[in-house]
């Protein structure tokens, strides 16, 4: 384990006060870019950094005043995007202050910081243009959202998501069309969400991907032969174009995904939550959406609240991409 896993989550009569990572990020809720420009040298995402306002950094030098008054906070990793801030913050020993009141604390400064920054740019304007257009007043109008890091290996996971920000929005500026959220894609009667290449649907071949239990249970059995060969079919399948379609829900099912993903084979995924405001694949997905070989679809609406999928999703999800596979290949 890294050295800077070895904490706890809320160690017990001590929530939000005992040794935690957490997760934190603040935004602009009007979603101006009054922290920062993206700067992409020579069209490549993978060169692209923030270059800082002074709002941007003074937020960011806030960060440092917090972590001055509690000794007990270590940033882990920051990152300051144009219109929000992410950061990784360990809480080394049990505080007396829940971190809760720290962010409060945090965000009453920046806020304060936000006042002065808009009141500044507003002198330098002439009255009149500032009250048709101008800053909103106050910039920071809500909390930072707070998420305790719990799991093993989400500690990394986020890290790197973090770091990776100014790559993901130049490939979003760069490639605007695959990752905007198409409202009603209609489908065999069916509507649906959708981000990433759309043209998928003009392939002209589509085979589901669904590992049955069958298989897996002749596996666990001793007799894995048909479920290797299935898993195989899929990929061999790929390699003729056909455009695989599955929610990829399963362990066996994800395997096919992961090889789909490495050979770079184009393919449809079905989601069971919908799309949120300026959502963005993760990961490996997020490569592969911004090189149009990827489809995410979902038949139901983004739900904030949603953690786990159920079985009656899973059932229909899969049944979804059967149906998908069928239509497009009656359209075509």
């Amino acid at each position: 384990m890294a050295e800077n896993e070895h904490w706890q989550w809320q160690e017990p009569g001590t929530a939000w006060r005992g040794i935690g990572v957490y997760h934190v990020t603040l935004t602009v809720p009007s979603r101006e870019p009054l922290l920062g420009t993206l700067v992409i040298p020579e069209n490549n995402p993978s060169l692209a950094r923030i270059e800082r306002t002074a709002l941007g950094n003074a937020v960011v030098d806030e960060l440092y005043v917090m972590c001055r008054h509690y000794p007990a906070i270590r940033i882990l990793q920051f990152c300051l995007m144009p219109d929000h801030l992410h950061a990784v913050i360990h809480v080394t020993r049990t505080m007396e202050t829940s971190i809760r009141a720290v962010l409060r604390g945090y965000w009453q400064g920046v806020k304060k910081l936000g006042r002065a920054y808009t009141l500044s740019v507003a002198s330098e304007l002439n009255s009149e243009k500032n009250n048709e257009g101008g800053f909103p007043f106050p910039v920071f109008t809500e909390r930072p959202f707070i998420r305790p890091l719990s799991r093993r290996g989400q500690l990394a996971t986020m890290i790197r998501y973090v770091q990776m920000n100014p790559i993901r929005l130049a490939t979003k500026r760069l490639h605007p069309g695959h990752f905007r959220v198409q409202k009603g894609i209609g489908i065999g009667g069916r509507s649906y969400d959708g981000v990433g290449n759309a043209a998928l649907l003009m392939a002209g071949a589509y085979a589901p991907v669904h590992v049955r239990h069958e298989l897996v249970d002749k596996a666990r059995q001793g007799n894995d032969q048909e479920l290797r060969d299935y898993k195989n079919g899929c990929v061999l399948k790929a390699r003729r174009a056909v455009v695989m379609t599955s929610p990829f829900i399963s362990p066996d099912e994800k395997q096919v995904m992961q090889v789909l993903l490495k050979e770079r084979h184009p393919f449809i995924l079905l989601t069971d939550n919908g799309f949120r405001d300026y959502y963005k694949p993760a990961d490996v997905l997020f490569d592969a959406c911004a090189e149009g070989r990827l489809l995410i679809l979902s038949p139901w609406p983004y739900d904030g609240g949603k953690r786990h999928i159920s079985r009656a999703d899973c059932v229909a999800l899969n049944a979804m991409a059967e149906e998908i596979c069928t239509s497009l290949a009656r359209s075509d």
